[in-house]
């Protein structure tokens, strides 16, 4: 299967168990298209650069997605009508990096 790498900013006024039910939701769409996401990073609540839809700040969440293309379409077109998701964009990656920031959590993804 394709390997893609997708980074999501969450809004900044959402609590870390709201943002782990949207990586949940998303992870739940993605694996039944067929795929599955094979680690989630939680990089926590950081600055913008310019404000977002009046957000200074926002929960940034790596995922590491192994997947055929429909579930990727599936899983963005979800992202898009997601009024919790303010940004969000995803790459095609021939391999998943192993460096993860120093102050970074991983999150259990739940199947």
């Amino acid at each position: 299967m394709t390997k893609y790498e997708s980074v999501l900013i969450a809004r900044q006024d959402l609590g870390a168990s709201q943002v782990s039910n949207i990586v949940s939701e998303m992870s739940k769409v993605i694996a039944d298209q067929g795929g599955e996401v094979v680690r989630v990073d939680n990089w926590g609540l950081k600055n913008l650069a310019y404000r977002i839809k009046k957000n200074r700040k926002g929960h940034y969440v790596l995922l590491n997605i192994s997947a055929p293309a429909k579930a990727i379409a599936e899983y963005e077109r979800l992202l898009r009508v997601n009024e919790d998701v303010i940004r969000y964009m995803t790459v095609k990656v021939e391999e998943f990096s192993d460096a993860l920031n120093s102050d970074s959590s991983e999150i259990a993804v739940e199947e």
